[in-house]
């Protein structure tokens, strides 16, 4: 496509040339319609009352002729006007008999009327003495039967029509251009706001941060989407932020087993006699496990913020009492805690492999955590499906209660590293509870600890 094609394409045009060029059309169809309209009524209107001005007329001359010749008329009837352009009255013989003064002999119609007969015989050019529309009427007079003829004169008529078409047509570009003009200002007017939005987020690069869009004053479409940008800058300022911090996080716990495996590496490779069974089970393997399992977090935090987006695992029927009863069985044989069941068949639907990790990681920490005993409750109610897992160990501080879900996150002593946590757990938890609609809360248990609990919503049928 050449400029001169792109230019007059209309997808090439701006906003605001495009709202002129449409606004002006529809003005211009408008404005034709309109003029076509009033012409048309304005001609019929004036056609309709020179005819009725004749007709008149025809009646005032068939009452006379009623009682007098035609010869013997008021000459007053025989004038002509702006309406009236001629009267003539006509013998049974065709022979004119009396007319208009001013006019020529040529007969005005060759139909002649019966008495009380009446007509509209159309239009009626007489040469060059003018164009008419003809009324006849016929009427017995004391001579004898004679027919009326009184033309409306068509001239004036069409001189008003011309004269308004004239001035339409030459007012009518002065208002186009008027309008196109208010056109083009009010919507640059309008759009003013959106170009200083666009020229700002075009300066906006990704290091950028707490820039914001201008807020037009109001409370238009304008101002609604500057400050929704706005808002959408906040997230993504906190998105970059958080994700900054993921990875910064990310790094210092990697940093920390690496450095343990690398410096006993290090030291095994310049003294090989130091390999031993000791070093690997007290040093490699508990760093390598730690680091695994931190990795695997990693993993299934990405997994849980796909499913959160796109929800690429099949939902199936699950069996939280059952799940419930593993991790049951599982702390048994790895804690000499005391473990108190109330469960109740609870079934949902979403995804087993997500709903065991989010059951096993609450119950990880529970049993990190805990003084001597923890709970397992599951049950139904009219929301849903809940999960209750408590333990008696010291509890979190209520202001903290909201933070310990945020990834990376560890409270001091005694909620510490011990047991190896990675600070992923709970944010894992708090993640595949929300890809299945849930809710998950955290308060403290009655008579001390800490009391986790999950809503999982009913699924419609």
């Amino acid at each position: 496509m050449n400029f001169a094609s792109s230019i007059l394409h209309p997808s090439q045009w701006s906003v605001r040339i495009r709202s002129t060029v449409a606004s002006t059309l529809v003005i211009a169809f408008c404005l034709v319609a309109a003029g076509c309209a009033l012409i048309l009524l304005l001609a019929h209107s004036l056609q309709l009352s020179a005819q009725d001005t004749a007709d008149t007329r025809a009646t005032q001359l068939v009452q006379e002729l009623t009682a007098e010749s035609a010869a013997d008329l008021d000459p007053s009837l025989l004038s002509t006007d702006s309406q009236v352009g001629i009267v003539q009255i006509v013998g049974p013989d065709h022979r004119v008999l009396v007319q208009s003064p001013g006019t020529g002999n040529q007969l005005l119609s060759q139909k002649t009327l019966e008495p009380g007969d009446a007509a509209s015989l159309g239009r009626v050019e007489v040469d060059d003495n003018g164009d008419y529309w003809l009324i006849g009427r016929g009427v017995a007079t004391p001579t004898g039967p004679v027919t009326v003829f009184v033309g409306a004169d068509r001239e004036p008529v069409e001189s008003v029509v011309t004269a308004v078409a004239i001035l339409l047509a030459v007012v009518g570009p002065f208002v186009l251009g008027l309008a196109a003009f208010a056109t083009y200002r009010l919507v640059g007017s309008a759009l003013a706001p959106v170009e200083r939005i666009r020229s700002r987020v075009a300066s906006i690069s990704s290091g950028s941060r707490g820039e914001r869009v201008p807020v037009p004053s109001g409370n238009d479409e304008i101002a609604r989407l500057a400050r929704t940008m706005n808002d959408m800058l906040a997230r993504l300022d906190e998105g970059a932020q958080a994700q900054q911090r993921f990875v910064s996080d990310a790094s210092h716990e990697l940093r920390s087993p690496l450095s343990t495996i690398t410096t006993a590496l290090e030291l095994a490779h310049r003294r090989p006699e130091l390999l031993d069974d000791a070093l690997i089970e007290d040093a490699l393997l508990p760093e390598a496990r730690r680091m695994r399992q931190l990795i695997d977090d990693l993993l299934t935090l990405a997994r849980s913020d796909e499913s959160n987006a796109e929800h690429p695992w099949a939902v199936v029927d699950v069996d939280l009492d059952d799940i419930l009863l593993t991790e049951k069985t599982r702390i048994a044989g790895i804690s000499d805690l005391t473990v108190t069941v109330e469960i109740a068949p609870v079934r949902v639907s979403g995804d087993p492999r997500s709903l065991t990790r989010l059951v096993r990681n609450l119950v990880d920490n529970a049993i990190r955590h805990a003084g001597s005993q923890v709970w397992l409750h599951c049950f139904h109610s009219k929301d849903g499906a809940h999960i209750v897992i408590e333990d008696d160990g010291p509890g979190i501080p209520e202001a903290e209660r909201l933070r310990i879900f945020d990834r990376f996150v560890r409270l001091d002593s005694p909620r510490s590293r011990q047991g190896g946590g990675t600070g992923l757990g709970l944010a894992i938890a708090s993640d595949i509870t929300a890809a299945h609609g849930g809710t998950i809360t955290m308060s403290e248990r009655f008579g001390g600890g800490s009391r986790f609990e999950i809503l999982i919503p009913k699924t419609e049928d």
